[in-house]
């Protein structure tokens, strides 16, 4: 089973994905006005037991991220040994993993465009897979740290790459402008193991192949992402880790490849999905 957030008819709901369309599931749980409301009371399985029974209710919606209220975004940056390599610095794999936070309104849904801004061109791409935190925690064992999932998604962290170099010792100021990423389309419950140990992530740019790698080479797994934030921060439900994006991003192309207006980005997960969006200038 599938869940959304979308807007239909002018209204915003959540519910049940089907291939032929979307079953509102929001109206009948009142009492959890978002997905978020749903995960903190681990109310996933009565929003699949709701669905059996019901019929679709949209065909007609627009996509939003599926958290669309989370308490916190936490990213995690570099995180696989080429990605390292490509900053050709010299440095051997970091003792601690690099993280910074992302707002939410720097991400739009699926099937949205991404927006270019008008006072920088250089937006890239970077395709990745997120967790959404079920269970809250602080300073939870690596070992542990699965028990704290309660669905994933997927994200495309997109960057304006000028930005990041404004200052020394950050990147919030590239990573946060208006809808330059996308998280979506939809949650999928996390119930095993494998569905993060064996997963492969490919990213395609007009159907081109740009980033193609699988997380169990990921020098900080997720595990250890889920251990180290809830050292220093407590995990609520509703909170999103953006793990980490492979080699192949449009910066380390010479020259670079920054999306234009009319790309297509395409990232694609087996058992969670392909999230999809185009590219436009802003208004």
């Amino acid at each position: 089973m599938r869940y959304a957030t979308y807007v239909a008819d002018g209204e915003t709901f959540y519910g049940a994905v089907t291939d032929a369309g979307m079953i509102a599931l929001s109206p009948q749980f009142p009492h959890w006005p978002t997905l978020r409301d749903v995960i903190a009371a681990g109310g996933l399985p009565a929003l699949a037991q709701a669905a059996e029974s019901q019929p679709v209710t949209h065909k007609d919606f627009t996509y939003e991220i599926p958290i669309p209220n989370p308490e916190k975004i936490i990213c995690v940056g570099v995180n696989f040994p080429d990605r390292n390599a490509e900053y050709k610095d010299g440095s051997a794999q970091p003792k601690h993993m690099s993280l910074f936070p992302r707002f939410p309104r720097s991400f739009t849904g699926a099937g949205r465009p991404l927006i270019r801004p008008p006072e920088n061109h250089t937006l890239d791409y970077e395709g990745e897979v997120a967790v959404v935190v079920g269970k809250a925690g602080r300073r939870i064992k690596p070992e542990d740290a699965y028990d704290h999932i309660a669905a994933l998604t997927l994200a495309n962290e997109g960057t304006i790459r000028d930005w990041v170099r404004h200052a020394k010792f950050n990147v919030t100021q590239g990573k946060n402008w208006d809808n330059s990423g996308s998280i979506g389309p939809w949650l999928v419950p996390f119930t095993d193991a494998a569905q993060l140990d064996d997963a492969r992530i490919v990213t395609r740019v007009n159907g081109e192949i740009r980033q193609d790698d699988t997380l169990n080479r990921m020098m900080f797994p997720i595990r250890e992402e889920i251990a180290y934030i809830s050292t220093f921060t407590t995990l609520q439900p509703g909170d999103v880790i953006i793990t980490g994006t492979p080699t192949g991003a449009g910066a380390r192309f010479d020259p670079p490849k920054y999306l234009v207006p009319g790309d297509v980005v395409e990232v694609e997960v087996e058992g969670i999905g392909i999230l999809r969006n185009t590219v436009e200038d802003e208004a």
